[in-house]
């Protein structure tokens, strides 16, 4: 396959690629209990899972009447996340499998991501995934996060690709809703193997319900470069749907 004719893939961070959501959990949990609030489960927390940093905190500081400023409970946050997250962060073994194959073939890749830029990069660079990325967007540096398609688009005008070329993976709803309206077709792991019934992933051109127990770079693979990256009839395919 030609230069030309290579998709460009685009993954979300968190969740898609590294098992960091234990990690946004503490330092949510965290954050909230210096501000009095107790109770903040890992339940509660999955609420917001695909949903940038800064609209979190939004939401979180209205439902429980924090009175700092939102920029304040961010820096806080991204403090306590990078603390975790410089100590342990661990790649989803399939997902590092895919992304060196891709690597390999020469496909163009980006990171998109919800997360502040200080977040993407230390998360990457302490993986060694930062070697395989082209480019890399933070919700930082475009108008809205996800669900806005934003972040998607920034990362195709990046690499020069047009949208329709592109492929995204994602775990949370939002995010495929985001790529959707970004016009990119999707694959996608739930992160919450409970929320795969949600219909925002029955829009994935690829889904694995199982999550990343089930995602396979194989199976990924297959479907980007085997079948044209669409189901039979354009539609959502599962692992070994023929």
């Amino acid at each position: 396959m030609s230069a030309s004719q290579l998709p460009t893939v685009i993954f979300d961070l968190d969740g898609t690629l590294v098992d960091s959501e234990p990690n946004y959990y503490e330092a949510g949990r965290q954050l909230l209990a210096q501000y009095g609030v107790t109770g903040f489960d890992w339940e509660h927390h999955t609420r917001f899972i695909g949903i940038g940093t800064r609209e979190t905190l939004e939401t979180l500081r209205a439902e429980y009447g924090i009175d700092a400023p939102v920029d304040d409970l961010l820096a806080e946050k991204n403090r306590l996340y990078l603390e975790r997250v410089h100590a342990s962060t661990e790649v989803f073994p399939q997902m590092r499998k895919f992304v060196e194959r891709l690597h390999t073939e020469g496909v163009p890749m980006a990171v998109a991501s919800g997360s502040s830029r200080a977040a993407i990069d230390m998360a990457l660079s302490s993986t060694g995934l930062d070697a395989y990325f082209t480019a890399t967007v933070s919700a930082e540096e475009v108008a809205h996060g996800k669900p806005a398609p934003d972040v998607f688009l920034e990362a195709a005008r990046r690499l020069g690709a047009a949208p329709a070329r592109c492929v995204v993976l994602e775990d949370a709803g939002p995010g495929v809703v985001a790529a959707n309206a970004a016009g990119m077709r999707c694959i996608a792991v739930p992160y919450v193997r409970a929320t795969a019934d949600d219909p925002a992933f029955a829009t994935a051109g690829l889904l694995f319900p199982g999550g990343q127990r089930e995602f396979t770079a194989q199976a990924a693979y297959t479907w980007l470069f085997e079948t044209g990256g669409s189901g039979p009839d354009g539609g959502v395919r599962r692992p070994g749907a023929r």
